[in-house]
């Protein structure tokens, strides 16, 4: 588990209470000038709507999700070489692959994200890309996601590419999706490069995300109110999504009737945010982990059934397990000052609680001076 231990990290304190701006660089500064690109994005939260973004459906029916991103990253540094190798690392295992020409790097996981984003970039010059996460894959946060969309960001920058969000969103999709070839919706690609509070859109011909402008109060209580809960697992999301995909291919009624029911909670859940009723925005997070459950019967499991149980029984109103489901993380809204009592509970039952802080940039990179 890579998740950071120190509150103070994962608060933010290192990154989010300082006015650092490192996507920006003063018109003087060159860009020859620098030997490191670099480039983070940040995890998701995905609070109702998840599986009406995973095709086919939203080709057919429409798909909707509400989501926010938070304080916690991937990141990705490209180190530029002349004798054209390229290693790959993980900076938070100490473990690195190569040197050895990109055709000739063998690995799978992270190295098959950099071979497949070099690639669509044509890179020939070598490279050292060093990797680290805050959250592991399979914990439900959609960190898979986001490290594709550091490696682009970092490649974009380092290549001088003129892209979009959308451009970013839509490649960070076909490189995990097509090119890797792991299965997932289309959602955590745009929450990560966008950044903030977001309702997105899923349709046959385009995808679009509406920045939400919530009222700060209303942030700074979502926050103060809020827990996040690693229930002591992974989980791999392949089976259970594809048996979803199965499910509304032979348009299963119990299947559909909860999609389009997750729309309707998503809707409404936006407007509780919008008009600040949080103690509404905690009732729909209940309704809409009910409604998901029927999509598959894995999604939820006895060990999350228990925290959950726990963590409500201790003054969580609202709370689901976030990703396909299987294991990961939970996301808990509490009562105001039930926060202590409630991740006490989960801790007895082996969970472990970490603060939410929000993220409202996104995508950010940066040049690192010699």
């Amino acid at each position: 588990m890579s998740w950071c231990s120190s509150r103070d990290e994962l608060g933010g304190l290192t990154t989010g209470c300082l006015e650092y701006h490192p996507c920006r660089r003063k018109s003087w500064e060159r860009r020859d000038s620098v030997n490191k690109i670099r480039a983070r994005a940040p995890l998701r939260v995905s609070y109702a709507g998840g599986g009406t973004d995973v095709p086919p459906y939203p080709g057919l029916k429409g798909g909707v999700v509400l989501s926010s991103t938070i304080q916690n990253y991937a990141y990705c540094s490209i180190t530029p070489r002349s004798d054209g190798m390229v290693t790959v690392s993980r900076e938070d295992q100490d473990v690195s692959i190569g040197p050895e020409r990109l055709t000739e790097l063998k690995g799978s996981g992270e190295v098959e994200f950099v071979r497949a984003v070099a690639k669509r970039f044509g890179v020939e010059q070598g490279f050292d890309a060093g990797l680290r996460y805050d959250a592991l894959p399979g914990t439900g946060l959609g960190s898979s996601s986001a490290l594709c969309v550091a490696l682009i960001g970092a490649f974009r920058e380092w290549k001088g590419t003129s892209m979009t969000d959308y451009d970013i969103a839509n490649l960070a999709y076909d490189v995990e999706r097509k090119d890797v070839g792991i299965p997932g919706g289309l959602q955590d690609q745009y929450a990560s490069t966008f950044g903030g509070f977001n309702l997105i859109e899923f349709k046959k011909d385009s995808n679009i995300v509406n920045p939400l402008r919530i009222k700060r109060e209303t942030l700074n209580e979502l926050e103060y109110s809020s827990l996040l809960c690693f229930t002591g697992t992974t989980r791999r999301s392949g089976g259970i999504l594809q048996r979803q995909i199965e499910s509304y291919e032979h348009k299963e009624s119990k299947v559909m009737d909860a999609l389009e029911r997750m729309k309707e909670l998503t809707l409404q859940m936006k407007d509780s945010l919008l008009t600040g009723n949080l103690t509404e925005f905690a009732s729909l997070l209940n309704s809409e982990w009910v409604t998901k459950k029927a999509l598959d019967s894995a999604i939820s499991t006895d060990e999350v059934d228990k925290l959950l149980y726990a963590a409500r029984e201790n003054g969580a109103i609202g709370g689901k397990l976030l990703g396909a489901g299987g294991g990961g993380f939970l996301f808990l809204y509490c009562e105001p000052g039930k926060q202590v009592h409630v991740e006490r509970a989960v801790e007895r039952l082996g969970g472990k609680a970490f603060p939410v802080r929000f993220d409202l940039e996104g995508l950010q990179t940066w040049r690192s001076p010699k």
